[in-house]
């Protein structure tokens, strides 16, 4: 239980950098949504851009990131020697990809489709680069347990990027697409420059032989993560190109700002995420790890789930965060949601093959996923529009989960209690039809109704897994009561 609580206690930090950031940039959506217009397809064009960003983000990293955790966690190798070691070989990949990309700038443009506008590639492979690189420095912090200076280092960057485009967008009247990624580069700039202690009072070496052996155990994680990332992005770099209509943009601006709303699921993954992943290769080495795990998963589903209620219920006040124009793809905002579910659990399931070495167990279940979701999203979106964008993610994760459960009880046991998991999920079921079946037309009394729901299922919670005895303040009231 005392591991449990300082999981708690670190993803509550790491949340707070990530749900309050992502929360914060969320202010950049009704911006940017008002300030270029739907028919502009200036949104659409930020939707893809920054799909193809974190695409390539993923194969600067290669894996490396859970590769540092691994060996930094292995008895007998030198934690600074690992990051050294890390450090290096990301750093090269980053440079030489940015040297590359800059030199061969004109070509890559055009095949993208910004030929007109080469300057939205070059600043974002700047950007791009850049947070390969710190991706490592980040990583050591959350291997040091300093949350509080991620968080900030965090929060630097997304303060300084909102203030930077209010101003422009909104102070200014600004309508220029560039400046979004012209802003993103200087706050990027910023932090890394901030990092500089986190790079310094070590010798720097290069261990070939440890890089050997952590890009045997990484390289298939970087399978892995391209499948990840094109589960989360394929649609947005497929959509241009199958689209038969010329609002290609336009469209698929309404979707990426709809599923804007739904990324608060994807911002409690993520917060969890940063936690979990050290937690784990910590905990490996404890008898009852197996056990925590399995409580660690049925913790994460149901505060998702709560979670998916809440934005459900209060989809009506939350709309606003995207411009009344974009509100047309709302429809797609639970399908989203769902899927981002389905990957969280899908991350849960994944430590069983990190743990034992056999990471390419994870490229299999997640390039099955994502043929799933490519092969939809190809098949259908040229009859269904941005519709079948969310069904095919749905599938996609849905089918990778799956696939690691299955094979995961068999390789890597763990008792999983399926039973209160169930449970949890019909209840949810049931209270989400209740709330957004049952017609209530005056906005307030459907607001109080949903609440009233979501306190049902928050009051299910606490009696059945959380009882107020063990909270952290309540918890010492009850004890001197009944002392």
């Amino acid at each position: 239980m005392a591991s449990l609580k300082s999981l708690a206690k670190d993803t509550a930090i790491y949340g707070l950098s990530s749900i309050v950031g992502r929360f914060l940039n969320y202010l950049l959506v009704p911006v940017y949504t008002t300030a270029m217009s739907v028919q502009s397809g200036g949104y659409g064009v930020v939707t893809n851009v920054y799909a193809w960003v974190a695409l390539v983000l993923v194969l600067l990293t290669f894996g490396m990131e859970t590769g540092f955790f691994r060996f930094a966690n292995k008895s007998g190798e030198d934690p600074m020697r690992v990051y050294s070691t890390t450090l290096v070989g990301v750093g090269g990949v980053s440079l030489a990809f940015l040297a590359a990309g800059l030199l061969l700038l004109g070509p890559i443009a055009g095949v993208l489709g910004y030929a007109a506008h080469p300057e939205y590639i070059g600043m974002m492979m700047g950007v791009v680069a850049m947070d390969a690189f710190q991706s490592i420095p980040f990583a050591y912090l959350r291997y040091r347990k300093r949350p509080l200076r991620f968080a900030a280092l965090k929060m630097l960057f997304i303060v300084l990027n909102i203030t930077l485009n209010l101003i422009y967008y909104v102070g200014m009247k600004g309508s220029d697409v560039g400046c979004a990624f012209l802003f993103n580069l200087v706050c990027t700039s910023t932090v890394m420059l901030c990092l500089i202690p986190e790079l310094r009072g070590f010798r720097y070496v290069f261990d070939r032989a440890l890089m050997r052996r952590m890009l045997h155990y990484s390289l298939p994680l970087l399978v892995l993560g391209l499948a990840g990332i094109l589960n989360q992005v394929a649609d947005k770099i497929i959509f241009p190109y199958v689209y038969p209509g010329p609002d290609a943009s336009a469209q698929l601006g309404i979707y990426g700002a709809a599923s804007k709303i739904a990324m608060i699921m994807a911002m409690l993954t993520q917060a969890f995420r940063y936690a979990y992943e050290p937690f784990v290769f910590g905990k490996s080495r404890e008898q009852d790890s197996r056990s925590t795990y399995a409580a660690a998963m049925k913790y994460f589903i149901v505060f998702t789930l709560l979670a998916y209620l809440a934005v459900m219920f209060y989809m009506d006040l939350l709309k606003f965060i995207i411009g009344r124009g974009y509100w047309e793809g709302l429809r797609v905002v639970p399908i989203v949601m769902a899927a981002e579910i389905f990957m969280g659990v899908y991350f849960n399931l994944s430590f069983w093959y990190k743990l034992i070495d056999e990471t390419r167990w994870g490229a299999y279940f997640s390039l099955t996923g994502c043929a799933v979701l490519v092969t939809l999203n190809i098949l259908l979106i040229p009859r269904y529009g941005y519709m079948a964008c969310a069904w095919a993610g749905f599938a996609g994760y849905g089918v990778a989960m799956l696939l690691s459960y299955f094979v995961g009880q068999r390789r890597y046991p763990i008792g999983y209690d399926l039973r209160a998991i169930g449970t949890y999920v019909l209840l949810a079921a049931v209270l989400y039809v209740a709330g957004c079946c049952v017609p209530v037309g005056n906005l307030w009394l459907r607001l109080l109704w949903r609440t009233v729901l979501l306190l049902a299922f928050l009051a299910y919670i606490i009696r059945r897994d959380l009882p107020l005895s063990h909270w952290p303040v309540i918890g010492r009231r009850f004890a001197k009561r009944k002392g």
